[in-house]
């Protein structure tokens, strides 16, 4: 058996590293913990770090799976929306997400249209 092949990717703002974890037999891959970058003085978002990840999914010819997050992040911001949304693929994350949903739900007054429920994953 063949060991799964694995790239990370390191984002220096954030000290943090994303990965794609492929099967060594298929194009199948698996993005996880992918960076949304974010410029805190502007106040704005970019894809930066995700667009490297995309041109290497397709210049690799990879067939993303999955987007998975290990955990909620409170040293980045999350990716995985653009990346499922440019690469398709499965989202996934911990079911805990709903507690977490929850607490920075009523935290940050997030109204009741925000779902606390994990429903904006494919899988939990």
């Amino acid at each position: 058996m063949q060991h799964p092949l694995v790239t990370h990717f390191f984002d220096e703002p954030t000290n943090t590293f994303s990965y794609i974890v492929q099967d060594p037999d298929s194009s199948a891959c698996a993005i996880i913990d992918s960076v949304l970058d974010f410029d805190y003085a502007a106040g704005r978002t970019d894809v930066r770090s995700a667009d490297k990840i995309i041109e290497y999914v397709q210049s690799n010819d990879l067939s993303v799976e999955w987007v998975l997050e290990t955990h909620v992040h409170a040293d980045h911001l999350s990716a995985a929306p653009y990346l499922h949304e440019r690469l398709g693929g499965k989202t996934g994350i911990g079911e805990k997400i709903a507690v977490v949903q929850e607490v920075f739900g009523k935290a940050f007054n997030a109204g009741t249209d925000f779902a606390r429920d994990g429903s904006q994953f494919d899988h939990l």
